[in-house]
């Protein structure tokens, strides 16, 4: 069974930086899609990004585009989610998914029911 286990939320101010990480225990995989999302209260989940490997694809959602970088450890098995500029629309609880197989279209790779697993769950909490 895979486990993922995001780290690194926590509360920062506006324009400021977090990094979060999602590590993936019990399989590794060789070909992938790993996925972030995040949940405000009384939003809906919405797509922040995702990374394919074999080939290597990263996609961004429109609204953390040249703000947010996606990048992975294969030897550490784990994806990295790098904020930087945030503002107070990013608060939220972001999760991080997986796949263990590719995931071929962006629109899929948008659709949380596209993945397999998912983590708990890590507080960014963004001050004004």
């Amino acid at each position: 069974q895979v486990q993922l286990v995001e780290s690194g939320g926590g509360l920062v101010q506006a324009g400021g930086s977090l990094r979060l990480s999602c590590a993936a225990s019990g399989r590794t995989f060789s070909s992938a899609t790993m996925g972030w999302f995040r949940q405000a209260p009384g939003k809906e989940r919405e797509f922040v990004g995702g990374i394919r490997w074999d080939p290597t694809i990263i996609l961004y959602s429109d609204s953390v585009k040249g703000r947010f970088t996606i990048s992975r450890d294969s030897a550490k098995n784990t994806v990295y989610l790098q904020m930087n500029s945030l503002k107070p629309d990013d608060t939220a609880v972001y999760y991080c998914a997986g796949k263990s197989q590719r995931i071929y279209t962006a629109q899929a790779m948008s659709f949380g029911g596209s993945y397999d697993y998912w983590g708990q769950g890590t507080q960014v909490t963004v001050s004004s």
